[in-house]
């Protein structure tokens, strides 16, 4: 029985140390995951807008090379 109370005693603060890491652990992982998930939105926002540039680029390099020889065939 007296070998229980010091036992207890020592074990319980142990226990609030661990928790209170593996909470802060969580939160940070979770703040990683939320920036890495904002990251991969302006990725595709990026792609989506150098699609649509190089797709606006390519409709004006036909549009002039339509220009320079009318008879000439754009694939």
């Amino acid at each position: 029985m007296w070998i229980v109370i010091p036992i207890m005693i020592f074990s319980i603060p142990i226990v609030a140390i661990i928790t209170e890491h593996l909470r802060k652990s969580n939160k940070i992982k979770m703040s990683l995951i939320q920036e890495q998930l904002q990251l991969e939105k302006i990725k595709h926002e990026n792609y989506l807008l150098e699609t649509e540039k190089l797709k606006l680029e390519l409709e004006k390099m036909q549009l002039t090379a339509s220009n320079e020889d009318p008879y000439k065939l754009v694939k």
